[in-house]
């Protein structure tokens, strides 16, 4: 039999050579295989590979290991992967973002797919949102590095995150329960129960979960009185399967799921005060000294990391109402696997999932009543198919596989916009400098008689997407010890969508127009009170001054700003192909060599401005070449591991969302690289001790040079800087110890450290130049060169610990454990952004979305 069917196995379930402890599986995905403690076991195609013969760079987790970390969701994993990074805004929804190798989607818009895959048992995920659900009852988590596509059933650009649950076992009666308590008051309970209902043919699987916390940010009002807390827990989930397994190699399961959440997510806390504030202008119009801000320490100074920290480590928001959030997620996935000969298979895995949620939150990040989302309701179908063929021949020597997929999305969002009862007195704030504060407190109704309080729409975004694909993956074994692998994959993308205003009650916009058209607006003030008094995302759509031909510089300020409806449509197709070249010096050292040409599809972008000026409302996709080299080697003893990779990857139209202020801005960037070295080993100095070492050392970034790009400022002001959130080094550093206390007790301690360097917590990197400063420049490059960084935008490099200690009895059927994470209580930043509304350039407002505090509990497990 050949000796490896490697990279078919490292692509469809593989693992890392750095999970312990290592865990069996089937050698046919139900039959059992000899087990090894030392050796770390992954199954693909019916077989089982150790996965030291994998040539492609992927860190696996176990269930012991999420146990350990106390790893409880998708975003969480980042602590056991080095290469992995997530973050979040303040959308359960829409604004989760994962990376790998520093590459993600920055995205708050749900027309965006996500450049890391997700999949769970086979069936992809549409948007990281739609995966926030319990991780319990894992066999395994997987993160594949690098663009995906001739094996997995949806193509991605950046990596992939493959998560495989525990599959119903027809042999025997089995389960666990586990319960926890921590600080913040959580509770959590979790649990399963495996009953075969025919012997060594038919089980049934029922898996439970439930969380609740208390949030770990207050939410205060302008005047500083706690009116709610946020980033909070309260989800369950219940998971029912069932499989078989027969004589005949007919093998196969049907899981149903469905998870239920009402946390609130998430609140962001002010660093950084405009200087309207600290100059007494928002005091000057009534709004307060604080200009609504009830949280403390808040930085007056734009580089004062250390206020930044202080403002994060007091945890408090200022909101006039904590977000609320009612998430329904729930699925079918079916997985069918046929022999057709003693070397062949047809494998099918079909899905349908349903996503709906309600969030509304107050979107200008301030006590004061500025503006709202007073309700956001998403509904994501998606229909998956995915069948293959796949076997080997020539004597084992050739492993192939040919395969076709099938994805059916429909997206249908609703936001409800309001503008509050201080909207009209923040204008008055923002406009009292250029004005010398002529204009009073409320500027709107100087000009137009009405205040723009109570002025709300609802704008509603549909896309309906489909996906094909033809795929095929072999493997061929030239000599002893080299193998060939050549896959590619045809993808096929048609979308069509848009925006349309179902409802609006906005009179304050077309009133401010008139007064401009009328000329009693000072020709100095019509860009600034066409873009407050139109605020785009409550703005009535299409008026006709949007569309108009004319009125010079009037009509082109009115054409910029005042949103419009569309309906567009994009089709796409692109080739991706690889070729791997695997050799095997000795049983225990190997060595390979990879070329990937991958692909994220492009889109419409799902936003009330993406249509102003007749702009079109797509966005390009986005292409990456991927070359990668790497030794994997270990002792005879397997008391040593070491795995390294190096990478270069290369990215066309780098797909780019940023949040302005004001508006969404989305934009393709011509060029982006990732390169970089990854490192981890194991080792196991004496029985009980593991020690575990890894280190991620890149550079992601946008190049220095610029040609070409000089009609977008966006672009120029990207150019020679890092990605976002994607630090430099990223090391890991742990240790479990397990000792015998008698024949049937164990006690264990484990520890880890994950050190990141500084690294960019924004979209941009520097203060975009407005066109008054790149005519006073003399040119784009010349305002970007000019232009000061961003304020508070990098963030330092930090260090988390996190412990566990606890003891198993009766050979592991019961354990107590305490925990702590973030041992240190380290403030950090995930996401930071210009606050919604608070001035603009230099004088704008900088809040951000922090990651979560020291948490420690303890937990018990028992099995049966």
């Amino acid at each position: 039999m050949t000796r490896k069917f490697a990279t078919f196995a490292c692509g469809l379930m593989a693992c890392s050579a750095l999970t312990t402890p290592a865990f069996a599986q089937d050698s046919t995905e139900g039959g059992p295989v000899a087990k090894d403690d030392n050796v770390i076991i992954v199954t693909a195609t019916r077989r089982a590979q150790d996965v030291q013969d994998i040539p492609l760079a992927v860190t696996a987790i176990s269930p012991q290991q999420l146990e350990t970390q106390r790893v409880v969701n998708i975003q969480q994993v980042a602590a056991l992967a080095p290469s992995f990074t997530s973050s979040q805004a303040q959308l359960a929804s829409g604004s989760v973002v994962l990376r790998v190798r520093g590459v993600g989607t920055t995205s708050n818009n749900i027309g965006f797919e996500s450049a890391v895959g997700i999949f769970i048992d086979g069936a992809y995920q549409a948007r990281p949102g739609v995966a926030l659900s319990e991780f319990v009852d894992v066999e395994r988590v997987e993160v594949l590095r690098g663009p995906q596509g001739t094996l997995f059933g949806r193509n991605t650009s950046a990596g992939a995150l493959n998560i495989t649950n525990v599959r119903p076992d027809v042999t025997e009666f089995s389960g666990f329960v586990n319960a926890d308590y921590g600080n913040f008051d959580e509770k959590s309970l979790q649990g399963a129960i495996n009953v075969p209902i025919v012997k060594d043919t038919v089980a049934v699987r029922l898996t439970g979960a439930w969380r609740e916390r208390d949030g770990f940010l207050d939410v205060v009002n302008r005047a500083g009185t706690k009116v709610g807390e946020t980033n909070n827990v309260d989800q369950w989930l219940v998971r029912g399967q069932i499989g078989w397994d027969t004589e005949s190699g007919l093998r196969g399961r049907i899981i149903a799921d469905y998870s239920k959440s009402t946390s609130s997510c998430c609140g962001a806390i002010e660093l950084y005060q405009s200087p309207l504030v600290t100059n007494n202008v928002y005091a000057a119009v009534g709004l307060g000294a604080n200009g609504g801000n009830g949280q403390p320490s808040v930085s007056t100074a734009p580089r004062d990391q250390r206020a930044f920290e202080r403002a994060l480590d007091n945890r408090v928001v200022s909101a006039n109402f904590a977000p609320r959030a009612d998430v329904d997620n729930y699925g079918v996935t079916g997985e069918l696997e046929f022999p057709v000969s003693d070397n062949a298979d047809i494998i099918f895995i079909g899905s349908y999932r349903k996503y709906k949620s309600f969030e509304a939150y107050d979107s200008d990040f301030t006590g004061l009543d500025i503006f709202n989302v007073d309700g956001l309701n998403l509904e994501i179908d998606n229909w998956t198919a995915e069948l293959r063929l796949q076997g080997e021949a020539a004597e084992g020597k050739l492993n192939y596989m040919i395969g076709g997929f099938f994805s059916d999305e429909t997206i249908d969002q609703s936001v409800g916009f309001s503008l509050g009862q201080d909207y009209g007195e923040n204008v008055g704030a923002l406009l009292f400098v250029p004005t010398g504060g002529a204009l009073g407190a409320n500027p709107l109704t100087v000009f137009t008689g009405r205040d723009p309080a109570g002025s709300r729409n609802v704008n509603r975004f549909q896309q309906d997407a489909k996906s094909y694909a033809v795929f095929t993956h072999n493997s061929f074994e030239v000599t002893d010890g080299l193998e060939l692998t050549l896959g590619a994959r045809y993808s096929w993308e048609d979308k069509s969508g848009g925006f349309t205003q179902t409802s609006v009650n906005n009179t304050i916009c077309p009133a401010v127009i008139g007064s401009i058209q009328g000329g009693f607006v000072p020709g100095a003030l019509v860009g600034a009170l066409t873009q407050l008094g139109c605020f785009g995302f409550t703005a009535p759509a299409d008026l006709p001054q949007a569309t108009a031909a004319g009125n010079g510089a009037v009509g082109a300020t009115f054409r910029a700003l005042l949103p419009r409806t569309f309906q567009d449509s994009f089709k796409d197709e692109e080739l991706i192909y690889t070729a791997k070249l695997g050799y095997e010096f000795s049983p225990f050292v190997s060595t390979y060599a990879s070329f990937t040409h991958g692909y994220k599809a492009g889109g419409i972008n799902l936003d009330t401005t993406a249509g102003v000026n007749g702009a079109d409302p797509t966005f390009l996709s986005e292409e990456v070449d991927a070359y990668e080299i790497g030794v994997k080697g270990q002792t005879p003893d397997r008391a040593l591991t070491v795995n390294i990779a190096a990478f270069i990857e290369k990215f066309t139209n780098f797909q780019v969302l940023e949040f302005t202020g004001t508006a969404f801005a989305t934009f393709n960037v011509p060029k982006a690289n990732t390169r970089g070295v990854e490192i981890e080993s194991l080792l196991r100095p004496t029985d009980g001790l593991t020690i575990n070492l890894a280190a991620t050392f890149l550079e992601a970034s946008y190049p220095g040079n610029c040609a070409g790009t000089q009609t977008s400022v966006q672009v120029v002001a990207l150019c020679g800087n890092d990605l976002t959130n994607a630090p430099r080094i990223i090391a890991l550093a742990g240790a479990m110890w397990e000792k015998p206390i008698n024949d049937t007790t164990e006690f264990f301690i484990s520890g880890q450290v994950r050190a990141e360097g500084d690294q960019r917590t924004s979209t941009q990197a520097i203060i975009i130049p407005d066109a008054a400063a790149i005519t006073a420049a003399g040119g784009v490059q010349q305002a970007v060169d000019a232009a000061p960084p961003i304020i508070a935008d990098i963030q330092d490099g930090k260090a988390f610990v996190n412990l566990r200690a606890g003891l198993r009895f009766a050979d592991g059927k019961y354990s107590i454990e305490g925990w702590v994470n973030n041992l240190t209580d380290e403030v950090v930043r995930g996401v930071t952004f210009n606050t919604t509304l608070r001035g603009s350039g230099a004088a704008n407002s900088r809040s951000a979305f922090t990651l979560p505090p020291r948490q420690y509990g303890v937990t018990l497990r028992a099995k049966f």
